[in-house]
């Protein structure tokens, strides 16, 4: 196995981050399945929705850096900003492009103006709200503190 094989492999950091993104995109699909009965392949790779897989994944970027650097390093602050700024749009600019989305979805199929857009619908699942953010960032927390620093 070459170095940088074996280099990513034993990224704990990484890997925590990968992980966190995995079980956030996996509970969402879950929790979809529940509700419509449905399995939506979508919700795996999927913005938007509960809970936050971009919290997640830089929550638990944060903690994993807070264990194997510590909260004084650059690379801790650097992740804490990082995660700062995601979350923030998820709630505030994402959330607003969704709900826009779905106002110009509802204002096309109005006046049937279908044939000047390419696209069927806007997407229109973009964003969280902060119940779906401190879910997925509660998750990242939790499988960075599980998860040994290696």
């Amino acid at each position: 196995m070459s170095k940088l094989v074996y280099d990513f492999f034993h990224n704990y950091v990484l890997i925590v981050g990968l992980i966190s993104w995995f079980a956030a995109q996996l509970i969402k699909s879950i929790l979809v399945l529940i509700e419509t009965k449905k399995f939506r392949w979508e919700r795996m790779i999927g913005s938007g929705g509960m809970p936050s897989s971009h919290s997640s994944t830089v929550c638990g970027v944060v903690v994993a850096m807070a264990r194997s650097s510590g909260v004084s390093s650059p690379l801790f602050a650097l992740a804490f900003i990082f995660a700062a700024v995601v979350m923030h749009d998820a709630m505030g600019v994402r959330l607003e492009a969704g709900k826009h989305a779905r106002i110009i979805n509802v204002l096309l199929k109005k006046v049937d103006m279908k044939d000047l857009t390419e696209e069927k619908d806007l997407k229109e699942l973009l964003g969280h709200t902060t119940l779906q953010v401190v879910a997925g960032a509660v998750l990242g927390i939790v499988i960075a503190l599980i998860i040994p620093v290696f």
